[in-house]
């Protein structure tokens, strides 16, 4: 392979090793009590789609999936209670109600569109355990010399754990965890401006904001780019990718209120409260220039498959976006006026995104 993240990923656990909230959490029937407890919904729907996997794919797969369903468990538990509504250290969008965007909305989405054999058995279980582990870290310090973010780095370290304790060997599944530690790595979205991206080369622009088409790149050399096993992995990276900025392609509604759970997120992370003059300014602009940049210059679906399923809706999506920033600016013409609040500024929004 042209390059080996092997040795990285593998080695993850010293540099992020387990957390509060980790180690709270950190045996399978622990979890499990929470889930049943807290979301015994969850358990009829598991079942139903697990019966579905097996219907399609034959009982040959049963102990994966049983081991994939249990690392789902841990790490959905652990997105609740980490940063989601069971914590004390709430992030607006990465949450537990992200992971359900991912596991019962986009992915069904493509079980429903396209069938079961769109995807191979093993593909849709790593799918599955990227949309409850690609965001289970999310207070990393940034490193800016590293092309893959911290979040990302210590999820993968982390998710790697949740698959050591559910069954998974490194040794005999060694190239399930490497995909889906390159999945998640494939996730890191930068969205600073080029001059800010020592990696802004004319690869990281033509892929929009997310990192997987580079490191897709760098896996395939010109001497491996038939290997079935580096073509399937990289796949998935794209996939992956896709399925975590889908939100392009749902219904506006569901975009807007998206891009609002961000900025909530973004304004508690910088220490402004909404409620504050302060945050006006800075949710105007993620709401208006930000959301435009995101939509039009940034995102772009990597994956044939992506494209497919959500490429048509992203673009019946592109007048409304454009039309929510013209009434946006219409309303607050030299931006927010003094006094306002970004709570009136998102209030606004969401009050043109229903109209």
């Amino acid at each position: 392979m042209a390059v080996d993240f092997a040795a990285e990923f593998f080695s993850l656990d010293a540099e992020f090793p387990p957390d509060a909230c980790e180690q709270s959490c950190a045996s399978l029937g622990n979890a499990v009590s929470q889930l049943r407890e807290r979301r015994p919904d969850l358990f009829a729907v598991m079942n139903e789609i697990g019966q579905a996997y097996l219907d399609a794919f034959g009982g040959e797969y049963e102990v994966l999936l049983q081991r994939t369903l249990d690392a789902l468990a841990l790490s959905f538990v652990r997105m609740a209670s980490r940063h989601g509504t069971w914590g004390d250290d709430l992030h607006e969008y990465h949450n537990e109600h992200h992971t359900l965007e991912l596991l019962n909305g986009r992915l069904a989405r493509i079980r429903l569109q396209l069938g079961w054999k769109a995807l191979g058995a093993r593909d849709w279980l790593l799918l599955a355990l990227f949309a409850t582990c690609h965001d289970l870290r999310q207070r990393e310090s940034v490193a800016f010399w590293h092309e893959i973010g911290a979040n990302e780095r210590a999820s993968i370290a982390e998710a790697f754990r949740i698959l050591d304790s559910v069954g998974f060997s490194r040794e005999q599944d060694r190239d399930f965890y490497l995909t889906l530690g390159l999945m998640i790595a494939g996730s890191t979205f930068d969205a600073r401006p080029a001059a800010l991206n020592p990696f802004n080369t004319a690869e990281v622009a033509s892929s929009g904001g997310s990192l997987a088409p580079k490191l897709v790149a760098k896996l395939v050399s010109n001497d491996e780019s038939e290997d079935p096993t580096v073509y399937r992995r990289t796949q998935l990276m794209l996939i992956a990718a896709d399925l975590d900025t889908a939100n392009v392609g749902e219904p506006f509604a569901s975009l807007a209120g998206s891009a609002v759970r961000l900025v909530q997120e973004r304004e508690k992370r910088a220490g402004r409260a909404l409620s504050a003059t302060e945050s006006a300014l800075p949710v105007f602009e993620f709401l208006t220039d930000g959301q435009d940049r995101y939509f039009f210059d940034l995102h772009r679906f990597v994956s044939a498959l992506g494209n497919d399923v959500f490429g048509t809706a992203k673009q019946g999506n592109e007048a409304r976006v454009r039309e929510q920033s013209k009434r946006m600016r219409e309303q607050f013409p030299n931006g927010p006026a003094p006094g306002q609040t970004g709570q009136q500024i998102i209030d606004a929004f969401l009050e043109f995104a229903v109209v």
